[in-house]
């Protein structure tokens, strides 16, 4: 698992520029790259052989290579995701068999021109964080090999570390497509659960998995997702996080491990972040830690049951031992325990949402340590625990997360970041991505000047760094509000339910008045625009960015004589905003002069 690996075609623009400026025959470059894969290496479970790739590249039309972005460019797949003709065996052959079809996601990618070379080793059932759980061999670190690469996803991360392929495809429920990422020193791509068809997916959690994506690069993570997820509906958007400088929200109480450097790890992300501008806030994460210790504590797990629930009955002797102890605490759950955990979801979530008005991002360790496999092995269930406290609360809460890489520590492990954002920020998220890597310093393996991709496979160049494709943003709309909805005031709660963001607290044009309308409950204004030449004032506004689908619910609630218009802000752009009918402002008094409503209520008392 060394630099040798790699054939020097890393990321997927290595690959594209090998056909497109060397005019390279895809038979002959994947035909020797399948050639070096070792039948000893535990990253993979199947490996492709000769014949399925060249009946994959005899399907290539060079006449596409321009408009399909992954024309040639090979990849992996892990193995609880369907490939045709390949088995699946989700890492226990007593449970294996072979699909007809392609799943969802491979048959887009497949469309997009990308060669499958093989299935990836796995925890079993994908339930674990460490990558130790396969009877087909532990994956060890590809950095330090006495330390654990992670999983569930290990040989997926695996693979693409050591430059066998520029991108692979992992899954993710509680940090599988994060954890080895962070281990590993790569991008870890995981999306807002339910944008992608999960169609011949195995499940771990049916009702929160994702497809993730390892790449060596943010800009090649970035492309995948956007092949994986198809178009979306509205076409492209605006990708939000308007505000600046950004408000990155760190854990209030930070979780890593001294002994092995993670602590200056830390530490130097977030100089990173200030240094490229960002506003640093300290938030506390307990309703996030609540959220996460139900995921495996709590009757999710069931869902797991439900997968090997024939195979655990009947063969139980045929499933990892650590793995069955985890699923078989479905037992202990029965209907009712399921109905009070989801309440207990709702209401942690609701607190949890509040957060999100005062950040834009959060950034937390990937994981608090980096396990060497033989403390795997004799506390299984505890070592693995550990490295979900920064994951497992993500997909509960439906948010999109991105891990990146930040650096090394003195033993040459490396240390990365998780950013997590609201669902729907993946187009967000995905241009974060690339500012990130933009400013990462120089730093990297000893001798190395710069960021290094994967295992030491070289050092990123400008054109690794370019954005190719953005996953398409949650439509979103903006909106000023200007009374009762403000930060603070009874009506605020309308917005947040919706999870609408506050984008800027700042004033309209000039053009406008605003009236305190009379017997309205709770009180509110109403804001009327002049006439050209008529005198008016600049009143206070706060934006908020609100998802569409959540615009109809919203308007239900709004009481006459009020209503959704258009409104000018004071740097000219135009955003919906509530009016006031011109009839409901007859003898009521005009406030403007007070400058904004909470002004005009701070007047009264």
């Amino acid at each position: 698992m060394t630099e040798d690996d790699s054939t020097g075609r890393c990321t997927i623009g290595d690959w594209q520029r090998a056909y497109r400026d060397e005019q390279a025959d895809p038979a002959a470059l994947l035909g020797a790259l399948v050639a070096r894969l070792s039948a000893e290496d535990t990253a993979w479970i199947t490996r492709a052989d000769a014949a399925h790739v060249q009946a994959q590249v005899a399907r290539l039309d060079p006449a596409q290579r321009a408009t399909q972005p992954l024309w040639g460019v090979p990849f992996a797949v892990k193995d609880n995701i369907d490939v045709a003709g390949l088995p699946t065996t989700a890492a226990c052959p007593a449970f294996a068999f072979t699909p007809a079809l392609d799943a969802a996601v491979v048959v887009r990618l497949r469309a997009a021109g990308a060669i499958v070379l093989g299935k990836t080793n796995l925890d079993q059932f994908a339930t674990g964080l460490v990558g130790t759980r396969s009877p087909y061999g532990e994956v060890p670190n590809a950095f330090v090999p006495a330390h654990v690469s992670g999983g569930s996803s290990s040989g997926s991360a695996s693979v693409v570390a050591r430059g066998l392929v520029p991108f692979a495809l992992g899954t993710d429920t509680a940090g599988s497509g994060r954890v080895p990422a962070g281990f590993n020193n790569l991008v870890g791509w995981k999306p807002t659960p339910g944008r992608q068809d999960m169609a011949g997916v195995l499940p771990a959690c049916r009702s929160l998995d994702v497809v993730s994506v390892f790449a060596l690069t943010a800009s090649d993570a970035a492309l995948v997702a956007t092949v994986m997820e198809g178009p979306q509906p509205g076409g492209p958007q605006r990708p939000g996080w308007l505000r600046s400088p950004l408000r990155i929200g760190i854990p209030r109480i930070v979780q890593v491990d001294a002994a092995i450097g993670y602590d200056k790890g830390w530490t130097q992300a977030l100089a990173q972040a200030e240094a490229m501008g960002a506003t640093v806030v300290s938030v506390d994460l307990s309703p996030f830690d609540a959220v996460a210790a139900l995921l495996y504590d709590g009757p999710w797990v069931a869902e797991r049951y439900a997968v090997v629930q024939s195979l655990i009955e009947a063969r139980p002797e045929a499933m990892d031992a650590t793995v069955r102890a985890v699923i078989e605490r479905a037992k202990g759950f029965d209907a009712v325990s399921t109905f009070k955990a989801q309440y207990q979801l709702d209401a942690l979530a609701a607190q949890a949402a509040a957060v999100w008005q005062d950040i834009d991002l959060l950034m937390v360790p990937t994981a608090p340590t980096c396990p060497t496999r033989a403390a795997v092995a004799v506390d299984p269930v505890a070592r693995n625990s550990e490295l979900g406290r920064y994951t497992n609360f993500v997909n509960l809460l439906g948010l999109a997360a991105l891990a990146m890489p930040v650096g090394f520590t003195a033993s040459g492990l490396p240390f990365g970041v998780t950013f997590i954002a609201p669902g729907g920020s993946d187009a967000a998220l995905a241009g974060w991505g690339h500012a990130w890597e933009d400013a990462l310093p120089r730093i990297g393996l000893p001798g190395a000047g710069g960021h290094v991709l994967g295992a030491g496979l070289r050092v990123a160049r400008e054109a690794d760094r370019l954005p190719a494709a953005t996953p398409a943003a949650v439509p979103t709309m903006l909106l000023a509000v200007v009374g009762a909805h403000l930060e603070g005031l009874p009506l605020h709660w309308q917005l947040t339910q919706r999870s609408a963001r506050l984008v800027s607290r700042t004033r309209t044009a000039a053009q406008y008045r605003l009236h305190a309308l009379p017997g309205t409950v709770p009180p509110k204004p109403g804001l009327a625009r002049v006439a050209d030449g008529e005198a008016g004032a600049a009143i206070e506004v706060e934006v908020y960015e609100v998802p569409q689908a959540a615009v109809g619910s919203f308007l239900a609630l709004i009481p006459s004589p009020l209503g959704l218009g258009s409104v000018q802000l004071a740097d000219g752009h135009w955003v919906h905003g509530f009016i006031c009918e011109p009839w409901a402002l007859a003898g009521a008094p005009d406030i403007s002069a007070f400058g904004g409503w909470r002004a005009y209520l701070g007047s009264l008392t």
